[in-house]
């Protein structure tokens, strides 16, 4: 996969021509290797006539500036630069990567104003910022419109990428660095790739193959066709694709980077690659946007790319079930009753909920042939999960206190924000059935919630197990300073880091 911006990492200033950027904070003051450059007076006047604070983010750009060998000048805000968190630092890359023309070649001094070396780490969470920002899916574009957006971001792919030497004291720290947060990047580049797809492109089989690829980094494949799961009795997942022609696969990957024979991590995704809703169809408005039903697939695919990619000393398997929900005469109807491959049955009161069903047969499968010892589950699940928290934060929901508290610590350092939401009796009994075991789904209110509840119910006793609804998230998000794509790839970063200080050794 191709990396835009091409990122490397310096001890010194080396560029004579290009784009200068540097860094302040609300002192304007600027780090003591600029000294020399001969900016300070040159900025203070700017700064004065554009009422520049330093604020967090905030930029200054000056063209030709006068008595500078570079032909541009970037100063950037790091607002009380003490206060800075590890995601702080991929903003800043976002935003200065966002400030810069196609083809432009540009110098990051890195340095605090107080003289503060900046570490190798956060210089390489700099660098993947300004990837994660550069992305654009762009492949279906004519050309006609290839022109250059004044934030940066192009339109028709165009082979003249922007250049960033990041100049910092710890440079070879952040090359080591580098190699880890490259290849997060380049799984949340994954992620964001399979989501924008559109449907008619990337079906069941089609996505399993793009999954396969991950073969070349020494992931295991395994992919299941539509005859072996029901030799499985996979009717839970198998019930959701019986209305379209187009037949089911579940992959399971496995990165074996601890040669321990510790049991695996396992993370299950939703991947629905188009959601009519099936019977139960959905409204015409906004129906375009369901391509992106399969989110939690696409982040678990990301996943294992970035921990094969990085050799995460780690045992993870990654298991997605793949799924189109259309509404033809062969497709399930509410009423009906399917038994799970653990033997739970089901009543289907709404075929367009779906996913569960999906997730259903997909970790009964996990921990039937994995023994995970912890379990996490990614799925663009409801829109009631939209309601209560936005954009902002995905619904957490777990069985045990330590994995939530580990998954909101890892969402807080990576700025993939979780919430966690309760479970309990109350809200386990709407989800149970007159004429079944449960029904796939609990009613109106609590719609997060019961859809958990169902989830929970396909979970071993012993297994610790955390559910992540990102519905909100993964899709049409807001745009950030290491975003402009509807796709966030939302959920890589956060349990790569999750693996990283909890399950790596």
């Amino acid at each position: 996969m191709s990396q835009n911006p091409a990122v490397s990492f310096h001890k010194s200033v080396s560029a004579e021509s290009g784009t200068l950027v540097v860094l302040t904070d609300e002192t304007l003051n600027f780090g003591p290797e600029t000294s020399g450059l001969g900016i300070a007076d040159l900025f203070r006047k700017a700064a004065g006539t554009a009422d520049y604070k330093g604020k967090t983010l905030g930029t200054l750009d000056l063209l030709a500036p006068a008595g500078l060998r570079f032909d541009r000048l970037i100063v950037v805000g790091l607002g009380k630069a003490e206060e800075l968190v590890e995601g702080d630092w991929s903003r800043l890359g976002g935003t200065i990567q966002g400030a810069l023309r196609k083809g432009e070649q540009a110098t990051l001094l890195a340095e605090r104003p107080d003289g503060t070396p900046v570490s190798g780490e956060q210089l390489a969470e700099i660098g993947m910022g300004a990837v994660l920002r550069a992305y654009s899916f762009d492949r279906y574009k004519s050309g006609k419109n290839d022109k250059e957006g004044k934030d940066g971001d192009s339109g028709k792919a165009s082979k003249a990428h922007v250049k960033l030497d990041i100049v910092g004291g710890e440079a070879s720290k952040a090359k080591k660095a580098w190699v880890a947060r490259s290849a997060i990047a380049e799984g949340a580049i994954l992620a964001r790739e399979l989501v924008n797809e559109p449907a008619n492109v990337l079906g069941p089989v089609e996505f399993a193959e793009k999954a396969a690829a991950l073969e070349a980094l020494g992931v295991t494949i395994e992919t299941l066709t539509e005859k072996q799961m029901k030799k499985l009795g996979m009717r839970a997942l198998l019930g959701v694709a019986q209305g379209s022609v187009r037949p089911p696969r579940l992959v399971a990957m496995h990165w074996n980077g601890n040669k321990s024979k510790d049991k695996p991590i396992a993370f299950v995704g939703k991947g629905v690659v188009f959601d009519t809703g099936g019977i139960s169809i959905k409204p015409a408005g906004g129906m375009e946007d369901m391509k992106g039903d399969m989110g939690g697939a696409a982040a678990v695919v990301g996943l294992m790319h970035a921990l094969a990619s990085r050799k995460a000393k780690a045992n993870v398997v990654g298991i997605i079930g793949l799924v189109e929900n259309m509404p033809d005469g062969n497709a399930q109807r509410p009423g009906d009753i399917v038994e799970a491959a653990s033997g739970v049955t089901i009543e289907i009161i709404n075929t367009d909920a779906e996913g569960r069903l999906v997730l259903a047969d997909a970790l009964w499968y996990a921990q039937k042939t994995y023994e995970p010892k912890v379990i996490i589950d990614l799925a663009t699940l409801t829109g009631a999960v939209l309601v209560a928290l936005g954009s902002d934060h995905a619904g957490l929901f777990a069985n045990d206190d330590a994995l939530a508290a580990a998954l909101s610590r890892a969402g807080e350092v990576t700025g993939e924000k979780v919430w966690r939401l309760p479970l309990g009796a109350a809200y386990d009994k709407l989800i149970e059935s007159k004429f079944a075991d449960i029904k796939n789904t609990g009613g109106r209110h609590a719609g997060s919630i019961t859809a958990a509840q169902f989830i929970q119910r396909f979970i071993d006793d012993g297994v610790a197990w955390a559910h992540l609804d990102i519905a909100g998230t993964a899709m049409g998000s807001p745009q950030s300073e290491i975003n402009r794509s509807w796709a966030s790839g939302w959920g890589v970063r956060i349990l790569d880091r999750l693996v990283a200080d909890n399950y790596e050794g």
